[in-house]
């Protein structure tokens, strides 16, 4: 009993010591190269730093005031954990850039900064997806609205880029626009490779548990999502079997790991990319 504590308070530290690195590497991308070359990102941190720019009041102030209200928004749906773990990487980007606000940038050419910066940018963000958080309130407001309107969270969360690229181009520039767009793209790849299993906008995951009833029960619970349960037969043994089918979104991963691990680490779990998730909470996704 007191191991096992011990062990997940250990878990627990480094996960939310991950995401400050995270949030740190993203805080350095964004103050090295994106803002010294006038080179943004898509989601709320494109519109903290074209505010930013239009405005005196600091890019850390403008990322988390437009934050707070998708984390609040979500907390319900997505949970305390996923909530604690999404402020602190939040506080972390906003404190680590204000601390950088004054260093000379890296490079001064722009397809160097696009490049560098993307990259950078994208690593973060992975580490701190990767670890149960989140920098970007835009994914939490795609899940939230597409329950009310026709698009799924991936159409949503591109016709917001596109508003905030194009919105980018009149006020920055349209070259700076296109170099944005770049970066953003770099990035998105880069949170791919980083955050493993993260290829698409949902996963499929099978379990495979003696303890299905309680998993089915903690998920439906927890996640807010519904299970379906299969009847399937062991190879080696002949035995009968309880198999739990569930899909869930890219934030809720993090989570229904927790869960498994906490509820049965023997079990047996596969976790499938899905090219679209319809009907019920899930609408086909472009992503």
């Amino acid at each position: 009993m007191i191991k096992a504590l011990i062990n997940r308070k250990a878990y627990f530290i480094y996960k939310f010591l991950m995401i400050i690195a995270g949030a740190t590497l993203a805080a350095l991308s964004i103050e090295l190269f994106l803002i010294p070359n006038l080179i943004i990102d898509g989601g709320i941190i494109g519109i903290s730093l074209i505010v930013n720019h239009l405005t005196t009041i600091h890019f850390g102030v403008l990322f988390i005031c437009f934050n707070i209200p998708f984390l609040i928004a979500g907390y319900k749906l997505l949970g305390k954990s996923f909530f604690l773990a999404s402020l602190i990487g939040i506080i972390s980007l906003a404190g680590v850039e204000s601390l950088f606000h004054h260093t000379s940038p890296f490079t001064s050419t722009p397809l160097l900064a696009t490049v560098f910066g993307g990259v950078i940018l994208g690593a973060g963000v992975g580490l701190v997806i990767r670890h149960g958080g989140a920098l970007d309130g835009t994914d939490i407001m795609a899940i939230l609205l597409t329950k009310k309107i026709p698009f799924s969270i991936g159409e949503f969360i591109m016709f917001f880029n596109i508003f905030v690229f194009v919105w980018a181009g009149f006020v920055l520039g349209w070259e700076q626009a296109m170099y944005s767009i770049i970066t953003y793209y770099i990035a998105s790849k880069t949170i791919d490779m980083v955050v493993q299993g993260f290829e698409g906008d949902t996963k499929a995951v099978l379990i495979v548990s003696d303890h299905y009833k309680e998993m089915a029960d903690c998920i439906i619970t927890k996640l807010g999502r519904s299970v379906t349960k299969l009847n399937g037969k062991g190879g080696y043994i002949n035995t009968d079997k309880e198999i739990i089918y569930v899909v869930v979104t890219r934030l809720e991963i993090s989570k229904l790991k927790t869960i498994i691990a906490e509820i049965d680490p023997l079990a047996f779990t596969t976790i499938m990319d899905t090219q679209e998730a319809r009907g019920s909470k899930f609408k086909s996704a472009l992503h």
